[in-house]
């Protein structure tokens, strides 16, 4: 999965991923949003859900404390980084800043 994630990331599209568990009331408030906001921007950006509770290596690896944690990276690089939902224009914004 590390060497999935770090190809995916590398790209020279932004890539959004959302550090999430199935037992987080903010989680499924932020899954609905990431939905909407992956249907408007086409394919601007990707957005990809890890489960912390599945890959622990992973949100260790980029020093998730807790869930939601969004982080976009561009091209390697984490140029964004927020815990708690994030509200769709907000993301959009983001998107487009660094598309």
């Amino acid at each position: 999965m590390k060497g999935n994630i770090k190809e995916l990331i590398n790209g020279e599209k932004p890539v959004l991923i959302d550090f999430y568990a199935d037992w987080c009331g903010p989680c499924k408030m932020q899954t609905p949003i990431l939905e909407q906001l992956s249907a408007e921007i086409n394919d601007k950006a990707r957005i990809v859900k890890i489960d912390v509770d599945k890959n622990p290596g992973i949100a260790s690896h980029y020093q998730v404390q807790g869930v939601p944690t969004l982080i976009l990276f561009k091209k390697g690089t984490p140029v964004w980084r927020q815990s708690g939902v994030a509200g769709k224009e907000q993301l959009t914004r983001l998107i487009d800043q660094h598309a």
